[in-house]
């Protein structure tokens, strides 16, 4: 009997524990959550042309003061509010303009106008060094102002000072990654093609140029690892101001030129008459039926990431599946 008692108290005992246990549970249960306060964005400094600048917080008003700079926010998905005009197009090139509907055009990468990007309350101006060095005081009065530091053949660099400015370096090196791995696969598919020494050419009115390797199309060019004829292969810009005289220097196995038309048909007019002049026809590529007219905007003008990959997809085409 006493047996049976112990055996009832000690089921009672255990029921009561379980029953202090679920409560206990309930009660922690029923607390409730602290309440987290979200973290401010932090501010991080970019180091340019002009020296650091400290950004807080990620950018949402962006201006860009530069054509290949267009090209970079675009590409990372960054609209801006405000853009300096195309050097050509009404006001944007043709293969940007769908993506730029809205955005506040802002005058000539030359001479942009600045009470016009006050106006927009930008909270980050990107330049460039080489262009807007006399007004950078009255931008960063503005917003808090990146300058790359020249206009020359390596777009990548300023991409990626680009990509650091809007808090995207690393969306930025995966783009540059996939270029990279594109150019990679196409140098693959070219094999002997590239010994074909290929010759740049560009009219605009009252100048004739012969592109270097340090030029927008010289460096893709160059990553490709085409040759070029010797006195191309060289690591500056350009040969400006080229005389008739100097039309043998254009000569290669494959010439591609381009003509920057502002509208007033100088330079097409040039290109006309250096095209046709004897000493012209009379080159090797001439004769061999290798020059080819390509778009000056996408070889050379643009400057971006996006006219990379269509003078790639041009190369794609000239030399793989002919024209």
């Amino acid at each position: 009997m006493r047996s049976r008692h112990l055996t009832l108290f000690s089921a009672f005992i255990l029921s009561l524990l379980l029953l202090a246990g679920c409560g206990g549970k309930q009660e922690e249960t029923a607390k409730p959550a602290k309440n987290k306060e979200p973290k401010a964005e932090e501010s991080y400094t970019i180091e340019h042309a002009m020296g650091p600048t400290e950004i807080k917080g990620t950018p949402k008003r962006v201006v860009i003061l530069t054509n290949e700079g267009t090209e970079a926010l675009l590409a990372l998905g960054v609209k801006p509010v405000g853009a300096v005009k195309s050097w050509t197009g009404d006001p944007w090139y043709d293969h940007i303009k769908d993506q730029m509907e809205g955005v506040k055009e802002l005058g000539l990468e030359s001479e942009p106008n600045v009470e016009a990007i006050a106006a927009l309350k930008p909270d980050l101006i990107i330049g460039n060094k080489m262009r807007h060095e006399k007004i950078y005081e009255q931008l960063k009065q503005i917003a808090p102002t990146v300058f790359s530091e020249t206009l020359r053949g390596n777009w990548k660099d300023n991409f990626m000072l680009y990509a650091k400015a809007v808090n995207q370096e690393e969306k930025g090196k995966q783009i540059i990654a996939e270029y990279d791995k594109r150019i990679e696969d196409l140098k693959a598919k070219l094999g002997d093609k590239l010994n074909m020494k290929v010759s740049i050419v560009r009219f605009m009115a009252g100048d004739v140029r012969i592109y270097h390797k340090d030029s927008f199309s010289g460096v893709i060019l160059d990553q490709l690892g085409f040759a070029r004829p010797q006195s191309q292969n060289v690591n500056d810009f350009a040969e400006t101001g080229v005389t008739k005289e100097r039309i043998p220097a254009m000569d290669g196995d494959i010439l591609f030129y381009f003509t920057y038309e502002t509208g007033d048909g100088k330079a097409s007019e040039l290109e006309k008459e250096w095209i046709n002049d004897p000493l012209f026809q009379n080159l090797n590529v001439a004769k061999q039926g290798k020059v080819y007219k390509v778009s000056d905007t996408i070889w050379n003008t643009a400057g971006g990431v996006l006219a990379a990959h269509l003078m790639v997809d041009d190369i794609e085409k000239y030399f793989l599946q002919g024209q």
